[in-house]
């Protein structure tokens, strides 16, 4: 089969075949395809697109392209969850223990920091003897014994995805819908669930700004999930600001703690609440989403959910009295606070900016450095709110002194107008 022809019906708006994608994908694994003659079909995908079936298609050699968990040994419906990305997301800590408290099992293959977003894995990583780089063997006996573990992906899982993200990162061809559904979805099924929710952000801080960008994903994600026999629904979530106050990493830990406990910020405890009652729907304890609404918000105020939480840090050889006292997490060298010169209403914040400045704070992976558990921002005034002058907005944390470049920065970040409405931190569902 010559890869020239199958770039050629790209380049000329045809459809590939099943067997066509295979071959360039597996080739290109392999090493019998040319990084240029990849480069080169990943561009035509960019200008020309790809059916549901061909995204279907490339979703699937993508994620056996290397090992297929089996979580058969696992009793019930598997449910997970994905989110694409935003500032200050702590769902997952929250979510994947409440719903396994209602007995619905949740393996949960997470990643780190990307960019301007935060990784889930480097936050759990900031409670003290955390492990999140478990074999597959001691995951699914986690997920038997207690219901849920949280652990890294590893190289063999979906290695196809990383070659061809990796040339997608370099030809600007990263955009391309098909492609971030594929790179997504392959993954999740080579993770082993039975269905997902997909919490698909928008805004300023999310990778896809504009809500019908989102929507498209949303709904394409949801398509090709359902070819490949999952179960599975998503929701349009904003990111026009920080999901809660806290950006970081240890910092994003205590505030999921509080939300563990029925408390938290509004805005994450009511996206919290939402994504659990559609995994809990999808694993079949509840016959609707209002009834999984009202179960888990029971979850969290009855403290099931808190001391599911407990065990998972537990099992992971974490320390779980940071669950009692959140001191016992790691605690910055030095805080700084950024101080507003003037008075009005936060009109807009520059989300993806505040992500950017965490990380040159330390909380993310930028170059070679280590990742700071300490380090962090949060966010005391959101959109809407009023401020006085010489109140703070923000407060900086750091095991490294805070210069007053980043300073200027956060407080650039917050725009202030006659009036600010507060977005909804929803926008929609897809199913």
């Amino acid at each position: 089969m010559l890869v020239y022809e199958i770039i050629r019906k790209k380049l000329d708006g045809e459809r590939n075949t099943h067997e066509e994608i295979r071959h360039l994908v597996t080739g290109f694994v392999r090493g019998e395809v040319a990084p240029e003659q990849m480069a080169a079909w990943l561009a035509a995908v960019y200008i020309r697109g790809l059916s549901d079936e061909e995204t279907w298609w490339l979703t699937e050699v993508m994620a056996k392209s290397g090992r297929m968990m089996d979580l058969s040994a696992i009793d019930g419906i598997k449910v997970d969850k994905h989110s694409t990305g935003g500032v200050g997301d702590k769902v997952s800590i929250i979510v994947v223990p409440l719903v396994a408290s209602a007995g619905v099992p949740v393996a949960k293959l997470t990643g780190r920091a990307l960019g301007h977003t935060g990784g889930t894995a480097d936050k759990l990583e900031s409670i003290p003897g955390m492990r999140l780089n478990l074999s597959e063997e001691e995951f699914i006996s986690q997920v038997k014994h207690i219901g849920c573990a949280i652990a890294v992906a590893t190289e063999d899982i979906a290695p196809a995805d990383k070659k061809i993200y990796s040339l997608r990162d370099k030809t600007a061809t990263i955009a391309s819908l098909p492609l971030i559904v594929s790179s997504i979805l392959s993954k999740k099924l080579a993770g082993g669930a039975d269905a997902f929710v997909f919490d698909v952000k928008f805004g300023d801080g999310a990778f896809m700004r504009r809500l019908e960008d989102a929507r498209a994903l949303a709904e394409s994600l949801v398509r090709t999930a359902k070819l490949a026999g999952k179960k599975a629904v998503a929701v349009l979530s904003s990111m026009e600001q920080p999901l809660g106050h806290a950006i970081g990493n240890a910092v994003e830990i205590a505030e999921a703690i509080e939300v563990l406990k029925g408390g938290g910020p509004e805005d994450v405890r009511e996206l919290c609440i939402t994504i659990s009652a559609l995994m809990l729907w999808l694993g079949g304890v509840v016959t609707n989403t209002d009834e999984g609404r009202s179960k888990a918000m029971e979850l969290l105020n009855s403290g099931a959910a808190l001391e599911k939480f407990r065990q998972l840090i537990a099992a992971q050889g974490g320390d779980p009295s940071i669950v009692d006292d959140s001191l016992r997490l790691p605690q910055p060298l030095h805080k700084v606070e950024v101080i507003s010169d003037r008075a009005g209403t936060i009109a807009r914040i520059a989300t993806k900016q505040l992500g950017l400045v965490a990380g040159q704070l330390g909380a993310g992976r930028m170059g070679a450095a280590e990742v700071d558990p300490t380090a962090g921002i949060v966010v005391l005034k959101k959109v809407g709110d009023h401020v006085n002058f010489g109140e703070v907005l923000a407060i900086l944390q750091s095991s490294k002194p805070i210069d007053g470049e980043i300073v200027a920065k956060v407080k650039a970040s917050f725009a202030f107008g006659e009036s600010g409405e507060k977005p909804p931190i929803l926008a929609g569902f897809v199913q």
